[in-house]
């Protein structure tokens, strides 16, 4: 074993959940600073990843990311139709950007915007909608429970996984490690539940503690298997470099990309019913 890089990948580790803790605490001043540094980060890093981060694209590059600012900002309690009308104005300029490129395959440009505006935009612009409809700390619990999935589907798909969970895009991946982070979730939920449930918003019903831990663990291991695929197609082992020991920032937020969307969604069902 490297000492050195295990030291290097816990160190590079402990800044970037201490980014989170720090953010998600400081309220919702600190999701707007998580969401402009994950988000921005992880549109470069996507740019970078379908081979548009040159000079020559650097003005389609600053379109792209100026549209996930507006959409970060589209739920601003202060000024939401001022930022959704400024992400449209956005849009349509990009698209009519690629008229005046003489790109040889402008609908790939067009498709790979449009995708980082539905899979990075979204998702950080509805963290800032459910730290708004909730509170900000709720954050802060979704990744807690992302990492106790992760933790709990390491250990157990390293002990016993053998049944493969989706071997065409994530061969390491088992049926095994799956239901292993359920049940580290599912043993967090009850902990949570009857020992701090206010601090993060929720009550004290542990049904909907469970439903919460089902959300984030089978559509965080879709995330995770969704940026497997990307990755596959473009042929890359990460997503990037950027975080020493555990690849891009993408390979750390790829859960968190598909149980963002999910659990807004979830929170929003809990405040009408």
């Amino acid at each position: 074993m490297d000492i050195k890089k295990l030291l290097i990948r816990a160190g590079s580790g402990l800044i970037y959940v201490a980014i989170i803790i720090g953010c998600t605490l400081w309220g919702m001043n600190g999701i707007y600073l998580l969401g402009i540094l994950f988000a921005g980060l992880a549109t470069i890093e996507f740019e970078k990843l379908c081979g548009n981060l040159s000079l020559r694209n650097l003005p389609l590059v600053l379109l792209d990311l100026a549209g996930v600012y507006a959409l970060l900002f589209a739920f601003n309690p202060t000024a939401p139709i001022i930022t959704l009308c400024a992400w449209v104005a956005i849009m349509i300029v990009r698209m009519i950007s690629e008229l005046y490129t003489k790109r040889e395959n402008p609908l790939r440009s067009l498709a790979t915007s449009a995708l980082i505006q539905l899979y990075i935009g979204l998702p950080f612009s509805l963290m800032v909608a459910t730290a708004t409809i909730s509170i900000p700390k709720i954050i802060l619990l979704l990744f807690i429970f992302l990492w106790i999935n992760d933790t709990g589907a390491y250990i157990v798909g390293s002990l016993i996984g053998k049944h493969k969970l989706f071997e065409r895009v994530s061969p390491k991946k088992s049926w095994e490690g799956f239901f292993g982070g359920l049940i580290f979730n599912i043993g967090a939920a009850f902990l949570f539940c009857y020992c701090i449930n206010s601090y993060f918003g929720f009550h004290s019903n542990i049904w909907i503690w469970i439903g919460w831990t089902l959300i984030v663990t089978i559509f965080g291991t879709w995330g995770d298997l969704i940026e497997s695929l990307i990755k596959r197609f473009l042929n890359v082992k990460d997503s990037g470099n950027l975080i020493p020991g555990h690849g891009g920032i993408l390979d750390r937020i790829d859960s968190f990309l598909l149980s963002m969307p999910a659990a807004f969604l979830y929170v929003v069902y809990l405040l009408i019913i």
